[in-house]
């Protein structure tokens, strides 16, 4: 059957076939999003609770132990871990990457109402959650900055009228507001007026609450009209509490104003922002899932104009950072790569034919399977990336393939003196089986991969569809469009007619021809040292894959760089402002950056400080993001009580179910034992650190936080009438900016906050100051009734899996592979000499790499026996297909060898060169193999003869498909620009793999075919099986 034949008939509903792919490739083309990696939706979803002045213990014990309880029942649950600090709870839940986030999110609710009983009834409201993404990084960072207005202003504006329009945006997602809180009446009491005139804290909290109400009143009315009923019940600022009433003494009024200073400030003190060298509050956009980033940014750019407008003059509106610069000139210098791998292989084509018409006929072939697989994408919902983008690159050097070989069959026969026409038919039906072998096996290689599951499905779908899309789209381009220009473009050969070029072409080949034959003819007299050399290429591989140094993925240079100030614990906030400072500057000085913007305080704790660096673009600095850190890190000065901490920032984040680490790579040790855990974390910490193959580690040296334990002496508390409840909540109301009323506005909610006099708040011995009353109405100081202690513990608990755990975080020393970092972590470990009792472990992107370590020669193995079954099926044979397979050891050696002596490391996109060396070196084996076959059946070759014509007749077309594939691939490796770290591993592992295994498979093929045959009819013979050429036809 000649699957070409109708399409040579009709030409023009050929060609208008052609033109329908490129139309729908076309207008897919302009609807797909852009993104910098293929959207991995790792469902995470975290957990926020907070209390008020409740210490990290109190916060781990009350809040988090009963969530994860109740968590913990929810089917799916991959990894569970929560920081408690104080006042506040997370816990960050990932689940399995096929549960659905919705239905996840029912179940986490539904275990939030669950344990509603069990949490502390002082919250003021239930824990709430959100569902997140943490493979994705904000795609803009915008800052408000006056010299005029107060930060908790500025957090209003943000709040109220920015986040709100922004989050209209098409495409935008969350909107998250730092570096303030919002505007609040702070009420700070004054301990010695209270006691002078005998008011309770409680007084205090229940006059303000009742003054400052906001209910329903009603209306009234009569026959004709209605009257709405208001009142002056709602207190808006502080000048209005004031004068409010707490208590009258000998008759007289005593006011608020009395006992405490009112004033407008902000709900939380301890949290501050800045942008470059102002304060500044700090909005974060996300992106929505599967939004197209460029878009998304040009639109709220659009945006900012009107938005700057309705801002009070002295309000300024600026862009702290922008992903779209970067992802831009990623995505431009991908696409001019692709232009220059597809010129680069039309001239491959141009210079081996040496005829203009016969070159244009393989060059329509590319444009119409690369558009055309744009619908594809589109149908998919992928988007533009840096991965798909890499699939189309590599693929202008696959989908030539096929019509190189229908268009070097058909030019074969009309020199043989065959009329174009039929040359076409026949010359099409010749190679149909062929071209089927080739692609189906390909993309057999590719679509493997889907059933790996993981990280590694997630990450490469869309590279591996978009590549068997191509690829799809590209034979039928070849059985249809091909073979039908090639009857009607090419003319017979006239002796004597040809311009220099295909002379020189003719000679070139004829030369090539004679010299392969002379070698091919010695390699077919010594059979055995050509197999042992196969054998050794096989040995030399697995030698290859051990020393091989090893990573996860490259590291990205994406134009920013994120850091993380880390004080002693128990650090003030006023005491961390000033090293903050410190950083901030030594940062910004800088040549390689840009700005700076970050946050200080918050829920991170008030010794924790965030820091985005915005480097200036690649060309417009020297060095790399990573030499940048390294550069900063030298020059960094000393600031005791904190260190800085910075890492490239990048595109694809793992260990999304754990709290962010300060560096790169982290590792956990948990245990049920809270005292193990704390007498062997340091021993670890100690361990690691005097590792050279790690750097910048960050872990906690010890319990330094001050702590003032109140022992209260139950007994005489029982005899006064004082109950543990009262101690508690007079302390609550004192040191805990406790949230004692709201003040509702048409647009946004405000609180009250009660406190002590921060002068009053700074020594612990301002406790027996605080009086408690008895049951006779009597008021005592705490100090009647108990003494405090001072002692050290944790400003933070963190959990892990409903255990206690302690992480250290850390990157690798320069030149240290992630492998090689933690072979010695595992060294180290061994040697601590760690109980049972307390478990170690990777997290994040070292616990991915792990993962995927162990999977990757599996993975191989599936991709080897994916083809094995298709070729088996397509040639009914258990043998041939083994053959084709013998070309793939050298391939491996080739691209292990050129990492290796290139000094690189074998990444999963290395991996990913692996599987299209796989589809690619076979396709060689198969042009051999096939033509073989066929002059077995056909003309009754023997087995020797028969492969030795195949290899002949096919070298040209061997060459010129292998040629086209690797100046396909050369644009990737020579890249230098933005996102060049991803592309250069991919082009230096096809390269090494082709150039290699090109040489070696042009011989080792043929000897491998007759060793192989010759097994065959053995086994036939002992099986008694006829081997006759014409039982041997494939499907």
């Amino acid at each position: 059957m000649n699957l070409s034949g109708p399409f040579i008939k009709r030409p023009v509903a050929t060609m208008l076939l052609s033109l329908a792919i490129m139309l729908l490739g076309g207008v897919s083309f302009g609807l797909l999003p852009v993104s910098p990696l293929p959207q991995m939706d790792f469902p995470v979803i975290v957990v926020q609770a907070s209390l008020p002045g409740a210490s990290p213990e109190v916060m781990a014990s009350t809040v988090a132990t009963p969530l994860e309880r109740s968590f913990g029942a929810i089917a799916g649950v991959n990894t569970m871990s929560s920081r408690s600090s104080q006042g506040s709870t997370r816990v960050i839940l990932q689940f399995d990457l096929d549960r659905d986030i919705n239905g996840a999110a029912r179940e986490v609710q539904a275990a939030i109402n669950a344990s509603r009983n069990l949490l502390p009834s002082g919250m003021r409201s239930m824990p709430t959650y959100k569902k997140v993404n943490p493979s994705q990084a904000p795609i803009m960072v915008l800052s408000l900055t006056s010299d005029v207005l107060e930060k908790g202003q500025l957090y209003d504006l943000a709040s109220t009228i920015l986040s709100q329009s922004l989050s209209q945006v098409q495409g935008v997602g969350e909107v998250q507001i730092g570096g303030s809180s919002l505007p609040a009446v702070r009420i700070e009491l004054e301990p010695q007026a209270l006691n002078q005139y005998g008011v309770a804290l409680d007084d205090v909290r229940n006059t303000i609450a009742n003054a400052n109400v906001r209910r329903p009143k009603g209306s009234v009315e009569d026959s004709q009209r209605l009257w709405q009923v208001q009142a002056n019940d709602q207190l808006e600022k502080a000048k209005d509490y004031e004068s409010l009433i707490i208590h009258y003494a000998n008759g007289a009024a005593l006011r608020l104003k009395d006992v405490a200073k009112v004033s407008d400030g902000v709900e939380d003190r301890y949290n501050s922002g800045f942008f470059n060298d102002d304060a500044a509050v700090l909005l974060v956009i996300n992106r929505q899932a599967g939004a197209n980033i460029i878009e998304t940014v040009n639109e709220i750019k659009a945006q900012l104009p009107a938005l700057q407008a309705v801002l009070p003059a002295s309000v300024k509106l600026n862009l702290a950072m922008d992903r779209s610069p970067v992802i831009k000139a990623t995505l431009h210098e991908a696409e001019m790569t692709l232009l220059i791998a597809v010129a680069l292989v039309i001239l491959v084509v141009f210079l081996f034919l040496g005829n203009f018409r016969a070159s244009l006929i393989p060059t329509l072939a590319v444009p119409v399977s690369l558009v055309g697989t744009f619908a594809v994408m589109y149908l998919y919902g992928f988007s533009l990336n840096n991965l798909s983008l890499m699939a189309l690159i590599l693929a202008t050097g696959l989908v030539v393939d096929d019509a190189i070989v229908v268009l070097e069959n058909i030019s074969r026969h009309i020199d043989a003196g065959i009329r174009p026409m039929k040359a076409a038919y026949l010359g099409a039906q010749e190679v149909g089986f062929t071209l089927l072998s080739m692609n189906v096996s390909l993309v057999a290689v590719f679509l493997s991969i889907l059933f790996m599951g993981g990280i590694i499905e997630s990450l490469f779908r869309e590279f591996s569809i978009t590549l068997a899309a191509s690829i799809v789209v590209s034979l039928v381009v070849s059985l249809t469009l091909t073979p039908m220009l090639c009857a009607r473009w090419l003319k017979p050969h006239t002796p004597g007619q040809e311009n220099r070029l295909q002379r020189w072409s003719q000679r070139a080949n004829e030369w090539m021809v004679g010299k392969y034959a002379t070698s091919l003819d010695w390699v077919l007299r010594h059979r055995r040292l050509t197999l042992l050399s196969l054998l050794v290429t096989i040995g030399v591989n697995i030698a290859l894959y051990v020393v091989v140094p090893k990573t996860f993925l490259p590291q990205q240079d994406t134009g920013q760089l994120i850091g993380f100030v880390r004080g002693d614990d128990g650090l003030s906030f006023s005491v961390m402002q000033p090293k903050m400072e410190i950083f901030r500057r030594a940062v910004l000085k800088d040549d390689a950056v840009e700005s700076v913007a970050g946050f200080i305080g918050g829920t991170n704790g008030t010794n924790n400080a965030f820091m985005l660096v915005r480097l200036k673009p690649i060309k417009e600095r020297s060095i790399s993001a990573q030499k940048v850190i390294e550069r900063l890190r030298k020059e960094m000065p000393k600031v005791a009580g904190a260190q800085l901490m910075l890492m490239a920032d990048q595109d694809l984040q793992f260990g999304g179910g754990r709290e962010q680490t300060t560096s790169q790579y982290s590792y956990i040790l948990q245990s049920g034992d809270l005292g193990a855990l704390r007498e062997w974390y340091p021993k670890v910490v100690t361990a690691l650190k005097a590792l050279p193959e790690l750097t910048a580690i960050d872990a906690r040296e010890g319990r330094g936080a001050q702590q003032v334990m109140l022992i209260v002496d139950r007994d005489q508390a029982k005899r006064l009438g004082v109950d543990m409840d009262m101690v508690t909540a007079v302390l609550n109301n004192a040191y805990s900016q406790r949230q004692i009323s709201t003040i509702y506005d048409s647009l946004n909610q405000y609180q009250v906050v009660m406190e002590v006099n921060p002068k009053y708040a700074q020594d612990p011995n301002t406790l027996k100051q605080v009086q408690v009353i008895t049951a006779d109405g009597a008021r005592i100081p705490l100090s009647t009734i108990a003494h405090y202690e001072n002692s050290l513990e944790d400003d933070r608990v963190s959990h892990e899996g409903q255990f206690a755990s302690e992480s250290i975080a850390f990157d690798m020393a320069e030149g240290v592979t992630v492998e090689q970092g933690s072979a010695a972590i595992e060294r180290a470990i061994a040697s601590v000499g760690l109980p049972e009792d307390v478990i170690a472990k990777m997290a994040g992107t070292a616990d991915a790499f792990a993962a995927t370590q162990k999977s990757q020669p599996w993975m191989i193995l599936g991709a080897l026996v994916a083809v094995y079954l298709v070729l088996g099926v397509l040639y009914e044979s258990y043998i041939h297909p083994l053959t084709i397979l013998s070309t793939l050891p050298s391939a491996g050696v080739g691209a292990l060898l050129s990492i290796y002596a290139l000094g690189g490391e074998f990444s999963l996109i290395s991996l990913l060169g692996l599987f299209l060396l796989i589809g690619v070196v076979k396709k060689n084996a198969i042009l051999m193999i096939d033509l073989a076959l066929q002059l077995e059946r056909q003309q009754g070759m023997a087995p020797l003869e028969s492969i030795r014509n195949a290899c002949l007749q096919r070298l040209r077309p061997i060459l010129m498909t292998t040629l086209a594939a690797i100046l396909g691939a050369l644009p990737l490796l020579l890249s230098r620009a933005e996102g060049a770290e991803m592309r250069q591993p991919l082009g230096l592992t096809i390269i090494g793999g082709l150039i290699f295994s090109q040489v070696l498979t042009l011989y080792t093929t043929p000897v491998v075919y007759l060793y192989l045959d010759k097994l065959r009819h053995r086994f036939n013979h002992w099986r008694g099986v006829r081997t006759d050429a014409a039982l041997e036809t494939p499907l």
